[in-house]
């Protein structure tokens, strides 16, 4: 199976920057994983409604030069399913089950996704009602594809 996980932004923390590299290193038994970061556009303080779909769509043109038409799509939206840790599980198997090997996961800016990401999504995914910083989004969406590929071949981990 390819990931990709398609983000916008860097990353900056060294912490999270740790993290993502072990659970890369991890996830390499499993799959081949990608991620790509696609440039954030600058937010003044107070946007309009057009300035912020503006900036989205400008983010949005870059995420989709990423996605391959044969791509199943994830995006992380806050509207999106709560799976549990054994549901995704179960979704990553039956993708793999049905041909679907080229999974992108994606994650947006602080403004969220544009309306051509929403569309071109296959299933949005959210991991809480929440609001969580973009940047460790990335870690922890690692850490549950690494968790899903454990239980899915019946390895300790998962608890």
């Amino acid at each position: 199976m390819k990931i990709q996980l398609i983000t916008v932004g860097k990353l900056k923390e060294k912490y999270l920057k740790q993290g993502i590299q072990e659970y890369m290193k991890r996830l390499s038994t499993y799959a081949k994983v990608d991620i790509i970061e696609v440039p954030d556009e600058k937010a003044p303080e107070n946007l309009s409604d057009a300035q912020a779909t503006a900036i989205k769509d400008k983010e949005g043109t870059r995420i989709m030069g990423h996605i391959q038409p044969d791509t199943y799509v994830i995006t992380l939206e806050i509207k999106g399913a709560m799976p549990t840790s054994e549901q995704l599980a179960q979704k990553l198997d039956t993708l793999a089950t049905y041909g679907k090997s080229k999974i992108a996961f994606v994650i947006g800016g602080s403004l969220g996704l544009s309306e051509a990401i929403q569309q071109r999504s296959d299933y949005a995914l959210s991991f809480s009602k929440m609001t969580f910083p973009h940047q460790l989004m990335r870690l922890v969406l690692l850490e549950q594809v690494y968790r899903a590929f454990r239980i899915n071949r019946g390895e300790p981990y998962h608890k």
